[in-house]
């Protein structure tokens, strides 16, 4: 065991730790699974967590006095990090792994533990890669991932579908009562598709910002890469076969509405209110002459809405999961919107006025017959 001697910023130790932690198991039957990986070489130091399923990893400027590797307590260090007084931040260990700790007149001791301990994060060799705006990623993962399954006993859907040909990039997500699909264009002569777990999804849409920057998506048979800034967020891919989603899209239509967005999901979340956690009763929405009459009937009471909007088409009567409705409804990011009906049993489309960057569907509740 090398003793490290380095110094850095605290903020960036801070910011690097609790990026980082995020990958952590809170309880592993491998203790060193609960530290972070701190690697001190050359003019950086490389912090890592893993918790065999993601790691995240990142470099930050430290000036280094002695080289060498230590893995501590991730959230300890990163509580103490937060807290000290001073910008500059000195750490040592020495060879029984006690980590010291100073910044200021403020000095720690901890145990550390040997690297040796500590897993190999995944190193797997590129298949094929693509670049990606930040926000652009951001947005289509944000749009998608509501829809993806939390259901284990069907793995593949714990995960959305990426596929990547003619230059389209598509997200979907798909758990059995709904489904999202994200398209855009992207710089990519690729044809290729993998599925990316809903976990890493979301620890790389922390990472991701509004920003101009892109994104490299590293792929390789089994692993992915996404490299976000500073940050590498590595992920097993989810094995299986994918549901073939096109197959899975309504093509006739019998009723269709244009509405305003923001105008169906108030009234939506209106008729919310009388549903809870422990009791689901569907909104009903009766599509008929140029009104959605919107309702909802549950143990604590009953309550109802009119929209007055044209509709096109026949007149229909459908039952939806609240918050299954307003998932899909709030992640469309357009103040219009075109809903697409096939009768009371078929799911609805949700899609824009124009174009096809994105498509919901939502699969409809039967209704009781109220007398």
């Amino acid at each position: 065991m090398i003793s490290v001697k380095i110094s850095c910023l605290r903020t960036d130790l801070a910011n690097a730790v609790s990026n980082v932690s995020r990958a952590v198991s809170a309880k592993a039957s491998i203790p060193a699974l609960e530290g972070i990986l701190i690697k001190a070489y050359g003019e950086s130091i490389n912090i890592s967590g893993y918790n065999l399923e993601i790691g995240i990893t990142t470099d930050i400027e430290a000036t280094i006095q002695t080289e060498g590797e230590i893995v501590v307590s991730a959230k300890l260090f990163l509580d103490i990090v937060r807290r000290l007084p001073e910008e500059i931040v000195m750490i040592e260990t020495d060879e029984r792994m006690i980590t010291y700790i100073k910044s200021g007149h403020v000095d720690y001791q901890i145990v550390g533990m040997s690297s040796v301990e500590y897993p190999d994060l995944p190193t797997f060799e590129q298949t094929d890669g693509i670049t990606v705006n930040a926000k652009t990623l951001r947005e289509m993962i944000r749009q998608t991932v509501y829809a993806v399954s939390e259901n284990t006993a069907k793995p593949i859907y714990t995960g959305s579908l990426f596929e990547i040909e003619n230059g389209v990039l598509k997200i979907i997500a798909i758990d059995g009562y709904r489904m999202a699909i994200r398209s855009k264009n992207v710089d990519s002569e690729s044809k290729t598709s993998f599925v990316v777990p809903g976990k890493t999804q979301l620890e790389v849409l922390k990472l991701l910002s509004d920003d101009e920057d892109n994104v490299k998506i590293i792929i390789g048979q089994r692993h992915i890469t996404f490299k976000v800034k500073s940050y590498r967020v590595i992920s097993r891919l989810t094995e299986g076969t994918f549901l073939d989603y096109k197959k899975t899209v309504p093509e006739d239509k019998k009723t269709e509405i244009v509405i305003n967005t923001r105008l169906i999901i108030d009234s939506v979340e209106r008729m919310s209110l009388l549903n809870n956690d422990r009791m689901q009763s569907p909104v009903r929405c009766a599509f008929a002459n140029d009104e959605i009459k919107l309702s909802c009937a549950s143990a604590v009471g009953r309550a109802s809405d009119i929209i007055s909007v044209p509709i096109i088409g026949e007149e229909v009567e459908i039952g939806f999961n609240n918050r299954y409705l307003l998932d899909a409804l709030k992640n469309t990011d357009t103040d219009e919107i075109k809903l697409i009906l096939n009768g009371p049993l078929s799911p609805m489309i949700i899609k824009p006025v124009k174009g096809d960057c994105f498509l919901s569907i939502v699969v409809p509740m039967r209704l009781a017959n109220e007398g």
